[in-house]
């Protein structure tokens, strides 16, 4: 089906290209954030292509654990983590960098270890349940999820939304007052994605994340442009 195979794999080469960008200015200018931000879009790539595959090949156990390591848990922390880099007293950053780090590598080994059932790994689409309830051996698995992604979805909106305020109150540099709203909304679709896909609509959560790369992509890209000066002066007369 066109929506479990075309869109996952599409998502999966705009988060690629967009990593070769992010980690491309990391490599001009530094900063931690922009390293971070190159990890999470690769996250985002590999979350992608292994929902590609189960659409395309069929499911298997390398795939599904590789999928919910990067694509359900370590995507959005690490992205939001970025953001920490860049907006928080760096003291904070690394304290938060250090349980991140810990936290996922405890995610990781979980994750390796966790007894899947081969029976839940059937269907059109998958929202984790392989690894929920009576799929596991070893309980607490999907637990791990929303701590994750409740970091990740708060810090990246937040400070996404929070930039955008203070370029817009100041009315300067209005080109990342636009590109933080885009980065904002983009955090925000691969979340309701994932609602509506438990609440059993097809094709929701690949949905949510193929346009939710575009608007972080689209945001970043604006976020780094600087508008042209004619541009700028006619939008601070409007």
């Amino acid at each position: 089906m066109l929506l479990n195979t075309a869109i996952p794999l599409l998502s999966s080469v705009i988060s690629f290209i967009f990593a070769f960008f992010v980690l491309k200015r990391y490599f001009e200018r530094k900063g931690a954030h922009l390293l971070l931000w190159g990890l999470g879009t690769i996250f985002y790539g590999i979350g992608g292509f292994c929902e590609f595959y189960y659409g395309a090949f069929g499911w298997n156990e390398v795939i599904f654990r590789m999928w919910y390591l990067f694509g359900a848990i370590l995507v959005a922390a690490w992205l939001g983590q970025g953001t920490v880099y860049l907006l928080a007293n760096r003291k904070w950053a690394n304290t938060l960098m250090v349980i991140l780090s810990v936290a996922s590598l405890y995610a990781l080994f979980r994750i390796l270890t966790a007894q899947l059932d081969p029976s839940l790994m059937i269907g059109e689409g998958h929202t984790g349940a392989e690894l929920s309830g009576h799929a596991i051996i070893t309980d607490g698995v999907r637990v791990l999820t929303p701590f994750f992604n409740i970091y990740g979805t708060a810090t990246l909106v937040g400070g996404a939304g929070y930039s955008a305020w203070v370029f817009w109150r100041k009315r300067v540099l209005l080109h990342r007052t636009i590109g933080n709203i885009l980065i904002a909304t983009g955090a925000l679709l691969p979340a309701f994605g994932g609602i509506f896909s438990r609440l059993q609509f097809p094709g929701a959560l690949y949905l949510g994340e193929f346009f939710g790369v575009i608007f972080l992509f689209i945001g970043f890209q604006r976020a780094i442009t600087p508008m042209a000066e004619k541009i700028v002066e006619a939008e601070a007369m409007a």
